[in-house]
This record gives structure tokens, sequence and C-alpha cells, in this order.
């Protein structure tokens, strides 16, 4: 049982790198955008293509405000973090039972 025990434990360490570097893109295109930056640069479409799969469904389920605020990023980044702190630890917990 330590062989699953240590696939588990390399997979939640691994998603929890995901997870890391996900919330640093997010809060690299909120700042981004918060000045007008060229759409042909390659490092906005570059954080475009990696975070609007992520950021799009929750625009669709979460209308833009009337005062035209996108808080997209920041349920984005709550959710991410419920994630790291929910499934990433208990993958961890699992893993050092079966270890």
């Amino acid at each position: 049982m330590f062989i699953l025990g240590n696939f588990l434990f390399a997979l939640a360490k691994i998603l929890g790198i995901v997870c890391d570097i996900m919330m640093f893109l997010i809060i690299i295109r909120a700042l981004i955008s918060w000045v007008n930056p060229d759409p042909y640069n390659a490092i906005v479409i570059f954080l475009n293509r990696v975070t609007e799969p992520i950021l799009a469904p929750i625009r669709r389920m979460i209308p833009m405000f009337s005062i035209g605020i996108d808080i997209s990023p920041i349920i984005a980044w709550l959710g991410i973090v419920f994630l790291k702190a929910f499934l990433v630890k208990s993958l961890m917990e699992i893993a050092a039972l079966l270890q």
C-alpha cells in the first residue's frame, strides 16, 4: 500500500503546485487588466489563454454588476484556495495513512 500512498502524495504535491501557479497567473491577469494592455502582446495572450477556461464559466454564472466590476478573478482565486485547502490536504492525509 505504500506505493499508492507515495502516488497520492506526489499527486497532492503536483496539484498544490498547479494551484499556486494558477493563483499567481489569475492575480497577474487581474493586475494587468487595470491598465490598457496590448491585446497582441505575447504575455497578455498567454495569460488570457491560460486563465480564460477558469474565468469564463464563472462569468457566465455570475453576471457583472451594473458598475462594471468583474469579480470572476476573486471568485476563481477563492475557489483555488478552497481546492488547495480541502483537496490537497485530504490527499496528503490519505497518503500519510497509506504509508
